[in-house]
């Protein structure tokens, strides 16, 4: 009897000291979590879509400035590497005397022909002549056209294309017969060869037309014609205007230190030196550099539809305060409410983000298709938007979610 109410005593002991164990609070797994963070956003499916909307059209703003902007740089890029960056051009410069008109030395082309690394040249020269559509059209309406007498190998130096029709060569270079540049074409409203128009005091037949020169805008605008058909037509001269050379890539800035010295050994000072490709090359590093604008606008949508979650939430805390009380008399913890609210945030913003990377992308889509560009957009600019989202959605929910958690189950539900 002693050991069986020793025994009661001991176990009593026990079973008391369990009595007053603390209890754990049961856990969610990551499962639960989501059960019931979306509980909410399945309940009010229509509030959803206009709280994401605000963070999508923000999302889409950044990505479509950005992807846009990374699309047209990636063509200027593509363009750079079709059409080189070891392109140099050598022309007069300023006379150390006011008023004295400078010339380029009529053996230059060859000269610069000899100059180590260099591959190719080609050269223009300015004409005293007009090109007109017919002579009946006023001498003075020259829609902004040069004259120009060019090189046969100028088209190879610039890696240009003929559009329509053909290049000068030995024969057409010394008849009566023009190359147009694309724009020079539609300004003369000439649309295919054989046409003929009024250049200097005859007719001279169109052989070709060029297709556009990204290197060259000035040969866009220009007639062309040939070398020795210039000469003995247009009272050419031989002093070239410009002069094209295309060298080796590693001997690009060796080419160019020594390019005024070769064109011109007297008068060096005389020639200036330029790198076409330089153009292309500053556009395509300062590309987007307007966008800065769009993507603060976009940010300040993007802010806006954090404001628009947030408001979302607070709402939804002060509707479903039953459905709080209920879960913290059932024994869920500040922190299990915390939570919950802070998830349901999260899965907003993360519909409004991925809703808005997909119209993001799908206009930059639109955007390069129409224009003919590469479609791009960068892995950074997604990551970045979508991670920008879930920031939003956290800060959004913080508030929302102290608040649900801090409201007593007892007045929660009397107030329900």
């Amino acid at each position: 009897m002693k050991e069986r109410a020793g025994d009661r005593t001991s176990s009593g002991r026990t079973s008391g000291g369990r009595g007053r164990e603390r209890l754990k609070a049961a856990r969610l797994s990551p499962r639960d979590v989501a059960h019931v963070g979306s509980s909410g956003l399945r309940s009010r499916p229509m509030r959803v879509v206009l709280s994401a909307l605000g963070i999508a059209i923000g999302i889409a703003t950044m990505i479509s400035v950005v992807g846009i902007s990374a699309s047209s740089q990636a063509q200027l890029l593509r363009e750079l590497d079709k059409l080189g960056t070891n392109l140099l051009v050598a022309s007069p410069g300023e006379s150390m005397f006011a008023g004295e008109e400078v010339k380029l030395p009529e053996e230059s082309v060859g000269m610069v022909g000899r100059i180590k690394g260099v591959q190719d040249v080609g050269a223009t020269a300015d004409l005293n002549a007009t090109v007109r559509r017919t002579e009946k059209v006023d001498e003075d309406d020259t829609g902004g056209i040069a004259v120009k007498a060019t090189t046969a190998d100028l088209l190879r130096v610039l890696r240009g294309e003929v559009g329509s029709g053909g290049w000068l060569n030995a024969a057409t270079g010394r008849y009566p017969s023009v190359v147009l540049g694309h724009v020079a074409a539609e300004r003369l409203g000439i649309t295919e060869p054989g046409r003929q128009v009024w250049l200097g005091e005859r007719y001279f037949t169109v052989v070709g037309i060029l297709d556009p020169l990204p290197l060259a805008p000035e040969i866009e605008r220009s007639a062309l014609v040939g070398w020795e058909g210039a000469k003995r037509l247009l009272a050419f001269d031989g002093h070239p205007t410009s002069v094209y050379e295309r060298s080796a890539d590693a001997a690009v800035e060796d080419v160019r230190k020594v390019m005024a010295a070769t064109v011109d050994p007297r008068n060096p000072q005389n020639v200036k030196v330029t790198d076409p490709s330089s153009a292309l090359r500053a556009k395509a590093a300062t590309e987007g550099a307007f966008s800065s604008l769009l993507l603060g606008l976009g940010g300040i949508a993007l802010l806006v539809g954090g404001v628009g979650v947030a408001n979302t939430m607070i709402i939804s805390v002060l509707e479903r305060r039953y459905e709080i009380g209920l879960r913290r008399s059932l024994g869920a913890t500040r922190g299990q409410i915390r939570i919950q609210f802070v998830t349901e945030s999260l899965m907003l913003s993360g519909l409004g983000g991925l809703a808005g990377v997909a119209l993001g992308s799908a206009a930059t889509g639109v955007y390069a298709h129409s224009g003919g560009l590469p479609w791009v957009v960068p892995l950074w600019a997604v990551a970045g938007g979508f991670g920008a989202t879930l920031v939003i959605g956290t800060v959004a929910g913080l508030y929302p979610a102290v608040r649900a958690s801090r409201l007593s189950p007892t007045l929660a539900l009397h107030a329900a």
